[in-house]
């Protein structure tokens, strides 16, 4: 029967993925000086397991740059070599290849062979170093020995052992002993002649077993330690005449003699050298220490907290809430209209469900809730490589990694957040020169900030660099023939960057200049419901806040009238509604028809003409006035009346229909209708660009 390996690939590609990012966070955050031998240590952790997994699944490219890099790795965290930067330069090259060679597997264009073969050399290069400690370095063995490993595995429902069974036949030579019976609960018994030591073993059979449902020992009724501290069975106790020291691991080994040169097999396993060795010290040094047992517990019950889902099939739980949410809408509006006392355990029912489905809807949006860290650990590395390329230098501080946002979102955070962090460092903080004659630290700061704030997360990216120019900024906007007056308010300037095509840049580099980035920053953070905000002190520096909604799947929102239409409003957007009098209109040149709320006069959008429905109140006296807020603009909606507020389940409209201007979905109503969901931002939008679009055709007129 043959095995098929794809079935595996996608935990392998994730679990690769969340090695290499590790490696990296690792690696930028290195003291090169005096680096941690924990941080070494994890660090060749992430190669070795990213090499097995390679290997086991047949990568071989992947195995081999991984087998070069973890080489070098083994030398550095033993103290044989010295960790210069040139290294941390080359091993941050290495993780782009190997993240290259990884998404080539995944369909991805191929890398060049030459590049491949530049980043061994330049790893092998850096291994021919002079090392700091000669009589530590231990001769590699010619050839690894093969030995015989024990693997018993439960019958697990849904699991094909037998499958499993040849994958490892593909590394091993197998000899089943005993089959599995699922009736009587006996296990699977393998006798596995091969050259991979335990914990390759454990890592091959965990990509398709939970660890509890198998084991894995060096003889049969003897159990062992996995190399990672896990103990399958119990370990036998260390001779007291030996001295033990800590491997890096949190395992305790025997100390090397000149008597019995032992070597590290690379997971806390010294076994003696080829020809050398003593079969005394080797069964000796097998065994592992009990002051590792309390961290076997804690490995266990985190794996066992856990769980890798598809997306997809969180996606479809999320859908079958919606629709339950739909069904819940329609029981309670049909309930309305039932007497209460005749029945009261039918409303009371129907209410315990909408209780019942606002906590499910909850709990399953949670699911799909990632830490904004997914997004922010990938900046270390372009504030570095940008610092390098532009001679800054730059300090990146990070605040709020674990506030969670919707996956959706963080998906689609990452290109904007790199426009803006990018600008930071090139427009932003000045040269190391520049900020000293300003008696400024020659290190900028960068600071990304993520926080709740209301019923939005807020993701803030300060620098301490020049701040912006607003005088450059409306020579700029001029020069374009835009409508610009020296008397515009700060924000008003500071939104001008984001109009498509505008650069302040006095060259074009490969960093900045060309005018493309801000516009598009805008308008994707508007796709997703939210907007930016920027504020700027010159000399003092800019922070620029992305404001999003906590997820867009469901949402809380205001049914209105308008004619015989149901139209929905976000919840978030409405600050009041009301009803005015005669004397709170006016018309005011440049922005039409107004209204005072309060001494501020707000522009009113009759929604019966912007979307032509018929049979509408076009009077503001004779209607209700629903004031919205969006980008620090109010406005103010006519609608024909308030119908209630609720959840509503989106619906994309995009699908099927082109985008409306003004509509940014739609959803299912209690009654089975549908009602159109507003674009409060895109109104907002297209009535400040009328307004500048009057204001600038009547001063021409003037002119």
């Amino acid at each position: 029967m043959a095995i098929d390996m794809s079935q595996f690939h996608q935990v392998f590609f994730d679990e690769t993925d969340e090695h290499l990012a590790s490696m990296e966070s690792l690696l930028l955050a290195l003291d090169i000086q005096a680096p941690e031998q924990e941080a070494l240590n994890a660090i060749f952790r992430a190669a070795h397991s990213i090499k097995g997994g390679s290997a086991t699944f047949g990568f071989s490219d992947l195995a081999e740059l991984t087998h070069v890099l973890e080489n070098l790795l083994d030398r550095i965290r033993k103290g044989v070599l010295a960790l210069t930067p040139t290294m941390v330069d080359a091993f941050l090259h290495a993780k782009d290849v190997l993240a290259a060679l990884l998404a080539a597997h995944r369909g991805a264009d191929p890398v060049a062979e030459e590049e491949v073969e530049h980043i061994k050399q330049e790893l092998n290069g850096l291994g021919d170093g002079d090392a700091i400690s000669p009589v530590a370095a231990k001769p590699a063995p010619t050839k690894a020995t093969p030995h015989t490993l024990y693997i018993e595995i439960d019958p697990v429902d849904g699991v094909d052992v037998p499958a499993l069974i040849e994958l490892i036949a593909q590394q091993a030579v197998v000899d089943v002993v005993a089959r599995g019976e699922s009736e009587t609960h006996q296990p699977w018994v393998l006798c596995v002649e091969s050259e991979m030591d335990l914990a390759e073993v454990n890592e091959t059979l965990a990509f398709a077993l939970d660890p509890s449902a198998f084991r894995v020992t060096l003889e049969r009724g003897i159990e062992e330690d996995d190399g990672f501290g896990l103990f399958i069975g119990a370990p036998a106790a260390p001779d007291p005449a030996i001295a033990f020291e800590e491997d890096g691991f949190g395992l305790f080994t025997p100390l090397e003699t000149e008597k019995d040169p032992l070597e590290d097999a690379g997971f806390g396993l010294f076994h003696p050298l080829p020809g050398e060795g003593d079969a005394t010290v080797a069964k000796q040094t097998t065994s592992s220490a009990p002051q590792v047992a309390p961290h076997v517990e804690r490995t266990v019950a985190s794996g066992e907290n856990s769980l890798r889902v598809n997306i997809e099939k969180v996606d479809l739980l999320l859908n079958l809430v919606g629709e339950l949410v739909i069904t819940q809408s329609m029981l309670m509006q049909s309930g309305a209209h039932l007497d209460p006392v005749e029945n009261e355990r039918l409303l009371n029912g129907i209410n315990l469900l909408q209780r019942n489905s606002r906590e499910l809807q909850e709990a399953v949006m949670s699911i799909r809730m990632t830490p904004v860290a997914f997004v922010f650990n990938r900046f270390p590395r372009v504030v570095r490589d940008m610092a390098q390329k532009l001679d800054k230098q730059v300090e990146l501080k990070m605040v709020g990694e674990n506030t969670e946002l919707d996956k959706s979102f963080i998906e689609k955070l990452s290109d904007p957040l790199t426009h803006l962090v990018r600008n930071s460092l090139d427009h932003g903080i000045e040269l190391p020169s520049v900020r000293a004659a300003k008696g400024k630290s020659e290190q900028g700061k960068l600071t990304l900030r993520a926080f709740h704030q209301g019923g939005s997360i807020v993701i803030e990216v300060t620098d301490d660099g020049a701040g912006l120019n607003r005088e450059r900024i409306l020579a700029k906007a001029r020069e374009r023939g835009m409508p610009v007056t020296d008397s515009m308010h700060d924000t008003d300037v500071w939104n001008l960057i984001f109009e498509p095509g505008f650069s302040t840049a006095a060259e074009v580099t490969d960093v900045s200049g060309r005018g493309v980035g801000m516009d598009v920053v805008k308008r994707n953070i508007q796709i997703l419901g939210g907007r930016v905000e920027i504020e700027s002190m010159h000399d003092y520096g800019t922070t620029i806040g992305i404001h999003l909604p906590l997820t867009l799947a469901i949402m809380d929102g205001m049914s209105v009238r308008i004619g015989a239409e149901t139209y929905i409003l976000p919840l978030n957007f409405i600050l009041e509604s009301l009803q005015p009098r005669a004397h709170d209109l006016s018309t005011v040149s440049g922005k039409g028809r107004v209204v005072n709320v309060r001494g501020e006069y707000l522009p009113i959008v009759g929604l019966a003409q912007k979307f032509c429905v018929p049979d509408a109140r076009l009077e503001p006296t004779e209607g209700i006035l629903i004031i919205v807020e969006s980008d620090d603009t109010r406005l103010a909606l006519l609608v024909d009346d308030l119908i209630g507020q609720q959840q509503f389940v989106v619906k994309n409209l995009e699908t099927n229909f082109h985008k409306v201007d003004g509509l940014s979905g739609a959803t299912i109503m209690g009654d089975g209708q549908v009602a159109l969901i507003l674009d409060v931002i895109s109104i907002v939008r297209n009535n400040q660009k009328m307004a500048q679009g009057l204001t600038a055709m009547l001063a021409s007129n003037e002119v």
